[in-house]
């Protein structure tokens, strides 16, 4: 038991010893760790090696020095950095004898390209407008110049000013219904029934009555009842009835047909500036007949007259009675 014991501490005594000797423990070296190699010479290339002994019981292998060539940072930035290209010279010109420098002058033609003509087309393709109704309308004046304006007059109608003697056409095929050819308008009695003058109306195949007046004359053959086509004459431009003071015209309204004592239904019950301009640049087939029905039925087939409806009372001239005179006695000659 003693000898265990004393055969135990003596291997401790001697690994002690081993480990504070300047070789150490076998296999484990004293040295310090190596430092870290270089960043740029790691990436030159290779380091060298070397090895080292200890002197303990083991061998271990210490650092060694390298050998091999170190590439510093600058020379790895250079070598890996891309050439520059060198700009072009620029282009100038001669020097003159006293150092001043010239522009050169390019004086070559330029070329300029010939005039590029498009290819001939076709003719542009004309639309018509859509057909909005059965019924081709004409414009009410036919061969002359004209100007009509849309104040809203009251009752509605417009004047179509044109030239004397102007053709007056049917604006739609249709029947005569009222044909007046005497001018009857007096200023001194103003009868609402003549202030048209000279008119011609005709009832459309449209269910409309379309009024010309104020005319000149009208036409030979145009009476009530006959048959009439769109765009034929009916009468002559003029200034009948009480537009005796202005220029040569055409009285125009629409309305709907009624007996003749109530004219003021003749004389117009719907605005016809919308439709006269499609007529005349537009679209031929626009119909009153819907806003004409609507105006009827809202307003009746005989609604009463309410502006300018009277006329003029004439004045009696005043009777005179006969004052006596005084006379000479007849001379009587007694016998």
């Amino acid at each position: 038991m003693r000898t265990g014991r004393l055969a135990a501490l003596a291997a401790t005594v001697l690994v002690t010893a081993a480990c504070t000797a300047p070789a150490g423990v076998a296999g484990v070296s004293t040295l310090p760790p190596a430092p870290a190699p270089d960043a740029g010479a790691a990436a030159a290339g290779p380091s060298g090696t070397g090895t080292g002994t200890g002197t303990g019981p083991g061998t271990g292998t210490g650092p060694g020095t390298g050998s091999g060539p170190r590439e510093t940072v600058e020379a790895a930035a250079a070598r890996i950095a891309p050439a520059t290209a060198t700009p072009p010279a620029e282009q100038g010109g001669g020097e003159t004898g006293d150092g001043e420098k010239t522009a050169d002058t390019d004086t070559s033609p330029v070329a300029v390209p010939p005039a590029v003509q498009p290819p001939p087309g076709d003719d542009p393709v004309r639309v018509p407008p859509p057909k909005l109704s059965p019924f081709t309308y004409a414009f009410p004046v036919r061969g002359c110049r004209t100007s009509f304006t849309d104040q809203r007059p009251v009752p509605p109608r417009t004047t179509i000013w044109t030239g004397s003697g102007c053709a007056f056409v049917a604006p739609v095929g249709g029947v005569v219904h009222e044909a007046v050819r005497g001018d009857r308008w007096r200023a001194s009695t103003d009868r609402g029934i003549d202030r048209e003058g000279r008119l011609v109306s005709v009832r459309g195949d449209d269910g409309v009555l379309y009024v010309g007046a104020h005319l000149a004359a009208v036409e030979p053959g145009i009476r009530a009842g006959v048959r009439v086509n769109a765009g034929q004459t009916l009468g002559r431009a003029g200034n009948s009835g009480n537009a005796g003071n202005g220029g040569p015209n055409v009285y125009f309204a629409m309305s709907w047909a009624t007996a003749a004592k109530y004219w003021w239904v003749r004389r117009g019950m719907v605005d016809p500036w919308s439709y006269l301009d499609a007529w005349k640049n537009g679209n031929a087939t626009l119909s009153p007949a819907g806003e004409v029905a609507g105006t009827r039925a809202r307003v009746g087939a005989t609604p009463p007259c309410r502006t300018l409806c009277s006329g003029k009372r004439p004045t009696r001239k005043p009777t005179s009675r006969p004052t006596p005179t005084e006379t000479t006695p007849p001379d009587v000659t007694r016998g």
